[in-house]
This record gives structure tokens, C-alpha cells and sequence, in this order.
């Protein structure tokens, strides 16, 4: 195992082994492509450690062929590793806003709410809420509910969030927190997404 040395050993009582092991809230945010890359590469992790993982797809169309989907669905009924289950909550949003936009207020929130649900039975060791950062910056989820929700959660259950602009205050909640920047991408020349790279 990488051995690292600690910046700063907080003075909670805990040992080495408690400090390693306790459950951690991870944040992947900003413009850069590789969010919900990087999430799926913690699940991977995951189901090779045999945790049962809980992907929840916020936002998202529920009719995208998402490519890290069918793999950690063909992992998950393996019996390899930990199970996985996959819950799609978006019905069709895109980067342009459009009148279906109640509709996927409505789904994040039942989304959350299972979430919750999910976080109360301890369903999962490892949960990846896909693109929840933007239900909580439009205001569709109270971010203050999710920090509270998510800092009385039980047992050893370990947590994912991706999407742009994540609040200020989860961002300072979260025990990890990567900033995705972007310096160059394709599509600024013109280029769409591609088949293999994108999905």
C-alpha cells in the first residue's frame, strides 16, 4: 500500500488505523472533462474490494448509453466482486435548459430522497451521485439538508459527488475534494463529443 505522510495529525483521538478506515465524502468539480470518470474509476476500486456500490445518475438522460455503465453492470452480476446497482434519475435534460425542466427537479428530489433512504439502511459501502453538484446549485436540493444528512450517516459508507459548481459549503464539508480544470478540450475547436471518449 502507498505510504504517505500526513500534513497535519488532528488531535481527534483517534489512531492511525480508525483516521484510515472512517467513511470519507469525495467531490469531483469544476469545468474539465473526467468527473464522472474519475468516480467511476473509485467504483472499480470498489467492486475489486467486493463493497456493494450504488451508482445514482442525477440529471443525465435516463436514455444515455453511458459505456461505464454496462461495464460495472457486467462486473456487479460477475460475482467477482461487490454487487452494483445503477439508478437513472434525468429524463432528458441537456446543457440546454428546456420545458422539461420541472420534471427533472422533481426526479432529482425523488432521487435524493432515495438516496437518503439508501444512506439510512446502509445499502451500499460505496455511493456515486452522478452530477448531483448542479441539483444542489439550482436549488432543487438544499445543500445544507445533503451536509447534514451526510454527516449523520452510519457505518462505514463512502460517498461521491461530481458536477460542476458544488457549493461552496459541500465543498468544505468534503473530505476530498478534486477541482477538474480544464486547459485544452476538443470541442473548442469544433470537435463533438466521440464514441469511446465521451460515452
Amino acid at each position: 500500500m502507498p505510504q504517505g505522510q500526513p500534513s497535519v495529525v488532528p488531535d481527534d483521538g483517534l489512531t492511525t488505523r480508525q483516521r484510515r478506515n472512517r467513511a470519507l465524502v469525495v467531490v469531483h468539480t469544476g469545468i474539465g472533462k473526467g468527473k464522472s470518470t474519475a468516480a467511476f474509476g473509485l467504483a472499480l476500486r470498489a467492486w475489486n474490494q467486493g463493497w456493494p456500490i450504488g451508482v445514482f445518475q442525477f440529471v443525465k438522460s435516463a436514455k444515455w448509453k453511458v459505456g461505464e455503465e454496462n461495464a460495472l453492470r457486467v462486473l456487479g452480476a460477475s460475482g467477482e466482486g461487490g454487487p452494483v446497482d445503477w439508478h437513472k434519475m434525468g429524463e432528458g435534460w441537456s446543457w440546454v435548459q428546456r420545458d422539461s425542466q420541472m420534471d427533472n427537479e422533481e426526479k432529482a428530489r425523488e432521487g435524493w430522497e432515495q438516496v437518503k433512504r439508501d444512506l439510512a439502511a446502509e445499502t451500499y459501502r460505496l455511493y456515486v451521485l452522478d452530477e448531483f453538484a448542479y441539483p444542489m446549485h439550482w436549488g432543487w436540493v438544499d445543500t445544507d439538508e445533503v451536509i447534514e444528512v451526510l454527516r449523520g450517516r452510519p457505518g462505514n459508507q463512502h460517498v461521491v459527488i461530481t458536477g460542476r459548481n458544488a457549493p461552496e459549503k459541500l465543498v468544505e464539508f468534503a473530505d476530498l475534494v478534486t477541482d477538474m480544470s480544464k486547459v485544452k478540450h476538443p470541442m473548442d475547436a469544433g470537435q463533438k463529443g466521440q464514441r469511446g471518449i465521451e460515452w
